[in-house]
């Protein structure tokens, strides 16, 4: 929203009219593009950025166009370093602590592109300093989390982007949306969310921590535990660990496959049955899983390997007997079946009949933007995603991954993750947000958070 700051975000008066969208029916068809709304080069976003590996250095190069980097704040400081000369040319202030980077009244939005485990504290925190925030995915850890972020954002009023930037693909899965929205495959009865497994490892040795690595505040919140590293065989890659990047194998610090590459795949499953008129979430769960480490009361046995599952297959049942199938064992898509057809879509294709009656039945004209609730599109869908973010900040909007739609998706995932670590279906109660008849796979909705890691949730004056 950034209404500190009004005479820097002004739009292009022959653009500002949010409804022209609504008309555009193709991003490629004279789009209302963000760079149409940039008035000079004092209209530049400033941004802080906090955590500064692989992710946080595409989604910056998408946005590089808007946005300068003023503040980085990473726990591996050559990380930082090397993210400094790509982001900001060496120009941008360092912290190790990204509370001082949010003191910063010059920076406008802030993005979090941490470990999944980080996510939700320094989200908390931003929106409460009064910043606008592109998060990475998936924004908990649990489901109690979510239920904290959309409170405070419904009172701070910030502006909050999910990084599941599938929403922004045109016209691969924004198309999908639209096949939905106009009626085109009737009534839904049935998703498919296909994501692939996650790898195992070997024993992972204790090793020493990096000098340029603070691993206690990499921890942060979670158990304080033994700094592991297997170096690759070959000397290639990056080897086994329970830090960077692979940490998304490890319960401790992500939910594994079903939060990584569900957040984005169930995220379309979702907006489809709410494009069709699901208003409620589901009612139960059941399935199966394995894990590569034996488990015993939701825990691994084992400490020094990957822990999350390595192959599952989930129902979703949601009120009225639709059903969501989230699976490893098949292509990688979203498949949506309804009563009158049925199309597969990921990255790369958007195939079935009802996309082929298209070329002698075609959507509407604004059957595009009306999902994309009439903003500004891009070419690109990273790019896109950021155009989008960066538009709402600017106009105080909802933009298209918002965090209310992005907790009712990772919700089911959080559920999956419960009912494999204790291989057994579960209950949900979706008014209360609580899983029925089940206190210990309650328990799981929420973690403790290690001394000196708790969520600051004092506003400033």
């Amino acid at each position: 929203m950034s209404q500190s700051k009004p005479t820097r975000r002004k739009f292009l008066q022959t653009s500002a009219a949010a409804g022209a969208a609504a008309s555009v029916p193709y991003f490629f068809s004279q789009p209302r593009t963000l760079a149409d709304e940039i008035r000079s080069k004092n209209d530049r976003v400033t941004i802080g950025v906090i955590g500064a590996g692989g992710m946080a250095g595409g989604n910056i190069a998408a946005a590089k166009q808007w946005v300068d980097v003023v503040a980085i704040s990473d726990v591996d400081r050559g990380r930082a370093e090397s993210s400094n000369q790509r982001m900001s040319g060496g120009k941008a202030k360092l912290y190790e602590d990204y509370r001082e980077l949010l003191e910063h009244d010059d920076i406008d939005v802030i993005h979090v592109a941490t470990p999944d485990h980080w996510h939700t504290k320094p989200l908390i925190e931003a929106m409460l300093a009064g910043k606008d925030v592109y998060c990475e995915k998936p924004l908990t850890l649990t489901i109690d989390e979510g239920k904290l972020i959309r409170k405070v954002q419904k009172d701070t009023g910030r502006v909050v982007q999910v990084g599941t930037q599938q929403r922004s693909t045109f016209p691969l899965f924004v198309k999908a949306m639209a096949i939905v929205a106009e009626g085109r495959l009737g009534n839904i009865r049935r998703v498919q969310a296909a994501i692939g497994g996650a790898p195992s490892s070997p024993p992972i040795p204790v090793a020493t921590v990096p000098d340029e690595l603070n691993w206690d505040r990499w921890l942060g919140p979670a158990p304080e535990v033994a700094y592991r590293h297997l170096p690759p065989a070959d000397g290639k890659g990056r080897g086994n660990t329970n830090c960077h990047y692979e940490f998304r194998w490890w319960y401790e610090y992500s939910g594994g496959k079903l939060t990584d590459w569900g957040a984005h795949h169930v995220d379309i499953c979702n907006w489809a049955l709410k494009l069709n008129g699901q208003k409620q979430g589901p009612v139960s769960i059941a399935g199966k899983a394995e894990h590569p480490v034996e488990y015993k009361d939701g825990f691994p046995v084992q400490n020094d390997r990957y822990n999350t599952a390595t192959n599952f297959q989930f129902t979703v049942t949601y009120p009225g007997g639709t059903e969501m199938v989230i699976r490893n064992d098949t292509d990688n898509g979203v498949l949506i079946e309804g009563d009158r057809g049925r199309i597969f879509v990921n990255r790369s294709k958007l195939v079935g009949k009802p996309v082929e009656d298209l070329a002698d039945n075609p959507l509407p004209e604004d059957a595009i933007a009306k999902v994309y609730k009439g903003l500004p599109m891009e070419d690109n869908e990273r790019k896109a995603h950021w155009a989008n973010f960066l538009h709402c900040s600017r106009e105080g909007k909802e933009p298209i991954s918002d965090v209310h739609s992005h907790m009712e998706m990772l919700n089911v995932c959080h559920l999956a993750g419960i009912s494999a670590r204790f291989g057994r279906d579960l209950k949900w109660d979706d008014s209360t947000e609580q899983i029925v008849g089940d206190e210990e796979a309650n328990s799981f909705l929420s973690r403790p958070y290690r001394s000196g890691y708790e969520i600051e949730m004092t506003q400033p004056a």
